[in-house]
């Protein structure tokens, strides 16, 4: 099963302590890149979100956003009183008072605006970054889906041009007795308008090295050997559009020996043909994961 690298995706949650809303779209890249955007809260989770994305997807360009709304009612933080540090403050208040002889009450102001009397302190984060990744997990899973839902489509655009592809080679094969033939009947056609007459054993020769001058066995062999690998190569389960960019360049390669070796407009016209073709299934694979 193939998958494409584009698609997007999303998961969306009311928790408690608010509403969460993660989303994705990737496109094609030829790596894994993983770009985010999250709140500031959720900064510390860089490391987990690439984990948990990578996963899922092993390439094209991700980017990901997650969206925080806290439930009404519920404070960013909150303010406590340092109780130890108050009771050492009074503490030692009581004992100026005894050094210096003076009664005087303590100014809870100024031990108010003492440093760490008053602290601010977070809510606990970590049942908020764990709903965080669980619901990335699941947009992950869903852009999975979605990419697997269009490389069903990618996979039978290419499987129709490989067909086309092998039908074309198969055309080729059963024309190439008559061309041979139509060859050689032209080449003793022109020497038999020659002033002088040539030697029997040299005009064999002749039309035996320009039959495998342009003699394209060898391209038609390699292009079904290639429509049979493509073929496997749409059947594995791990992501496959390297090995089948890699396979474009071998399908390019014989298509334009043939074109080269052409000397009829049935074959030249074959050789435009694939190549069409292989350009359609490149296009389609530059976008498979």
């Amino acid at each position: 099963m193939i998958r494409s690298m584009t698609g997007f995706a999303g998961a969306e949650r009311q928790y408690p302590f608010g509403r969460l809303t993660w989303e994705l779209r990737s496109v094609n890249h030829r790596y894994l890149e993983i770009g985010f955007r999250v709140p500031e809260e959720f900064r510390v989770l860089e490391p987990e979100i690439r984990q948990t994305l990578g996963q899922y997807l092993s390439r094209g360009k991700v980017d990901a956003t997650l969206k925080f709304v806290p439930a009404a009612g519920i404070a960013s933080s909150s303010l406590e009183l340092n109780r130890d540090l108050v009771m050492r403050l009074l503490a030692l208040h009581a004992e100026m008072q005894v050094l210096s002889g003076f009664d005087q009450d303590a100014d809870l102001r100024s031990f108010m605006r003492w440093p760490g009397v008053i602290e601010e302190r977070a809510p606990d984060a970590q049942p908020l970054h764990e709903a965080a990744l669980e619901l990335l997990a699941e947009a992950a899973a869903g852009l999975q889906a979605t990419r697997g839902r269009e490389g069903e489509q990618m996979d039978a655009a290419i499987r129709e041009r490989l067909s086309t592809i092998e039908d074309r080679v198969r055309e080729v094969r059963s024309w190439l007795p008559e061309i041979r033939d139509g060859l050689r009947q032209k080449l003793l056609g022109r020497i038999a308008d020659l002033p002088q007459p040539l030697d029997p054993g040299r005009l064999e020769q002749e039309v035996a090295f320009l039959c495998q001058k342009i003699d394209v066995d060898e391209e038609l062999d390699r292009l079904e050997a290639h429509v049979k690998e493509a073929r496997l190569i749409l059947e594995r389960d791990d992501p496959v559009g390297r090995r089948l960019d890699f396979l474009m360049q071998e399908f390019n390669r014989e298509s334009n020996t043939l074109s080269s070796k052409s000397v009829d407009q049935r074959t030249t016209q074959v050789s435009v043909d694939l190549k069409v073709a292989i350009e359609q299934m490149r296009e389609q694979v530059q976008n498979i994961e």
